[in-house]
């Protein structure tokens, strides 16, 4: 992002980078931590409340009634939504997103029915929208072409799994071009090096987190928590305190405990497959109120 050089040079980067979708991800961190600090009980703590991610896939059940799901998780206190992307290939998901995937791929669901349901649900509220998906269809599609409709969507960043930061920059310079965060994926089995890696990558453009995996191997709900989870996340905030960049936790989630317990350690959680499970066990007409006070339930603890 260019800037004129002389004097106010730097309020004037400032005020651009507000502007920029990727920030509205930012604002959000920063909300949620103000909102804790005004809570007598974890203000002691010295530390913000968490930032609840839900995962929901476009089209799943349906093109309509995903739109519905995600506006009644924001009626329930999501801070930011993900919006999985359908694809015949998906090699991070478990069993659960990749029935729900197949389900909205029978269905007909594109990238273009992908980019309607975010344009809808950004029409009725202001929680940062995040599109999660593989890059082939991304490529297929166009890297200009995808960035430039995202933005005009309403979407705010992008979660691309199976791109490392190594081969990011293309789809990297030209999200950024569009104001939008690439947010990088770090697995609890990378080095040290990978790390700092990942991390350089990630804080290299606006707004944005780290997604930090919880577990190695594929997402689905856990009974328990990875007992290695914390130090490894010390791990990464080693690399990260320098760039004040947050961190996210996903794969595994599903229970207030595990937000809660996440949410101690980083700024926040992401819970896709429980959804997906939640979803199945409703009739239609259900759905959006299991949805809504499941998403109530893992912000009280």
């Amino acid at each position: 992002m260019q800037t004129t050089n002389g004097k106010g040079k730097g309020s004037i980067k400032q005020n651009i980078t507000n502007i920029l979708p990727a920030s509205r991800i930012t604002r959000a961190f920063e909300q949620a931590r103000d909102e804790q600090y005004r809570s007598p009980i974890h203000s002691a703590q010295g530390k913000g409340r968490g930032v609840l991610i839900p995962y929901f896939m476009c089209g799943y059940p349906s093109a309509e009634q995903s739109t519905q799901l995600v506006l009644a998780a924001v009626a329930g206190g999501a801070d930011i939504v993900e919006l999985g992307m359908p694809f015949s290939d998906p090699l991070a998901d478990g069993a659960t997103i990749q029935h729900a995937g197949h389900v909205a791929l029978e269905r007909g669901m594109t990238i273009n029915g992908c980019m309607e349901i975010a344009r809808q649900v950004a029409t009725q509220c202001a929680v940062p929208l995040i599109l999660m998906g593989y890059y082939n269809p991304v490529l297929a599609y166009g890297l200009e072409r995808f960035c430039q409709t995202a933005a005009a969507s309403g979407v705010c960043g992008f979660i691309i799994p199976d791109l490392p930061p190594e081969e990011a920059l293309p789809l990297q310079q030209i999200a950024y071009q569009y104001g939008l965060a690439l947010i990088f994926l770090a697995p609890p089995t990378a080095t040290d090096e990978r790390i700092a890696q990942i991390v350089k990558a990630a804080a290299s453009g606006p707004g944005g987190f780290l997604y930090c995996v919880s577990l190695s191997g594929v997402t689905g709900s856990r009974t328990a928590l990875p007992t290695h989870l914390r130090d490894f996340i010390a791990r990464v905030r080693g690399y990260t305190k320098d760039y004040h960049f947050p961190l996210a936790v996903g794969f595994g989630l599903s229970t207030p405990e595990h937000i809660a317990e996440v949410t101690s350690y980083a700024e926040g959680a992401v819970v896709g497959s429980a959804l997906v499970n939640l979803i199945d066990q409703h009739e239609e007409s259900e759905q959006t109120t299991a949805v809504q006070q499941y998403i109530e339930s893992l912000r009280q603890k």
